[in-house]
């Protein structure tokens, strides 16, 4: 693998990151999860950043680097490619920001998250995406129309935002033996990781993605870039099929661990959020505690932490739980 460099978000960029984030997102609650935790003896605990306006964690790292941008130069519009999540964020934010908004989705996107966008007043252009299509569409599009391309898996700025999490959970909780973090274009796990490694440096973080969206796992256990044809999930958050080698390198050096999910799996982790503790959660916002399930006992007696990172989950999929 070329020896290409990652940015790693500093203490200073992430304390300035919570104090722009404060004007606008209140600290998301990390609460106990009692009845996960009980029959392996674990405390459990759940980030529950389904709790942010767009009912995802995205838009911490939106809001920054929008923000941060606006400050050094003029915006006169911003475009993101997504399938769904980072989209909403981006809308978000640019609608507090007062800029008008462009949103590329794939064919057929999450339908609740295509109407978030557009009830947060963005365009939206359906595109046929197949690997990076989906990314070069909007990024042709932004150059353009002289816009803001606020690209989540290459941004600098959006893994300070999301390091905000790691900050917010280890106020309350100083010395957490493991966070579980989803995996889809790693902006959440650079950031959570080496904001977490910096205050608890024995801290172990562990990645996760779909089986059927396998491209970082693969790329961090094989120490390359792996790419793959499709990545057709009911986890749409965590479907990437074309790492970028910075992000590669950055997980190899930030993350201790990672498993893969089957789609049986993820559908278990949207039932026990939903029947143990009364949350909704997508599956990408499931999917850690998914991980948590899948093999209980390394944690025992151990302190754990359980990001629920989304909760846009399509009716369809809620019905089959």
């Amino acid at each position: 693998m070329l020896e290409t460099e990652f940015v790693i978000p500093t203490l200073d960029q992430v304390n300035d990151a919570r104090e722009l984030l404060r004007r606008f997102l209140k600290p998301t609650r990390l609460v106990p999860a009692e009845r996960i935790g009980r029959e392996s003896n674990t405390q459990v605990y759940l980030k529950l950043e389904t709790e942010l306006p767009t009912g995802s964690f995205k838009p911490r790292g939106a809001l920054y680097a929008l923000m941060k941008n606006l400050e050094q130069r003029s915006i006169k519009g911003v475009v993101a490619a997504s399938t769904g999540n980072h989209g909403a964020a981006v809308a978000y934010a640019a609608r507090l920001a007062k800029l008008p908004a462009t949103i590329f989705l794939p064919e057929s996107p999450n339908p609740i998250k295509r109407a978030r966008i557009v009830a947060l007043g963005a365009t939206v252009k359906e595109v046929e995406s197949k690997g990076q299509s989906l990314a070069d569409a909007a990024a042709a599009f932004a150059q353009e129309h002289d816009c803001y391309f606020l690209n989540d898996a290459s941004d600098e700025l959006v893994p300070v935002g999301t390091a905000t999490i790691a900050a917010e959970i280890l106020d309350e909780l100083p010395a957490p033996d493991v966070i579980i973090v989803p995996m889809g274009d790693t902006a959440l796990i650079r950031g959570v990781a080496a904001e977490a490694k910096r205050r608890h440096p024995t801290i172990r973080i562990i990645g996760l993605q779909a089986a059927q969206a396998p491209s970082y796992v693969r790329s961090w256990r094989e120490n390359r870039l792996v790419t793959t044809d499709t990545c057709d999930t009911i986890a749409d958050g965590l479907a990437t099929c074309v790492p970028l080698e910075p992000n590669v390198r950055a997980i190899r050096k930030l993350v201790d661990e990672v498993c893969l999910l089957s789609e049986a799996e993820l559908l278990q982790g949207i039932r026990t959020l939903l029947f143990e503790e009364h949350l909704v959660a997508e599956a990408a916002g499931a999917a850690a505690l998914a991980a948590y399930l899948q093999n209980p006992k390394p944690y025992v007696g151990r302190s754990v932490v359980l990001l629920v990172t989304g909760s846009n989950i399509p009716h369809e999929l809620l019905s089959l739980i």
